[in-house]
């Protein structure tokens, strides 16, 4: 076997699934409760981190900006989204979540239980050095 599929290997990875698809599962339901769709929910929690272009919108979700434009529109008409102009190029409008888009993605966010209740049964130093392999997997750079 190759270092990268040892029977550890794939069973972490089996691991890793089951977590997106039960964080998947549980979103889509939260996304509901809030009479959102999983995408539309997607791209809420995706604003509130900052506004952004549809076409970047797209790429981070990888899906056609076309699809996007469709998601936005139905979020600014339920007014948790409104379109602005860029400030370092006016030509280029920014999809921004509103006060009550703000509230409801954080709604969304601590609504997800699954992981936070299996990750209560683990110590800080091991919640600590869950996010760290974690962050070194993504090659996220720990601040």
């Amino acid at each position: 076997m190759t270092p990268c599929a040892d029977s550890l290997t794939v069973e972490v990875v089996d691991l890793i699934g089951t977590v997106v698809a039960r964080y998947y599962e549980e979103y889509e339901h939260a996304a509901a409760e809030h009479s959102l769709t999983g995408a539309q929910a997607r791209v809420l929690r995706l604003l509130s981190l900052e506004p952004l272009p549809m076409r970047k919108i797209a790429q981070s979700l990888k899906c056609e900006p076309s699809n996007i434009t469709g998601i936005v529109d139905r979020l600014e008409s339920r007014g948790l989204v409104e379109r602005r102009p860029d400030p370092a190029d006016r030509r280029v409008k920014l999809a921004a979540p509103t006060d009550e888009g703000m509230r409801t993605a954080e709604a969304l966010r601590t609504s997800l239980s699954f992981a936070r209740e299996p990750l209560g049964r683990l110590t800080v130093t091991e919640r600590t050095l869950l996010r760290e392999l974690l962050q070194r997997m993504l090659g996220f750079v720990p601040e």
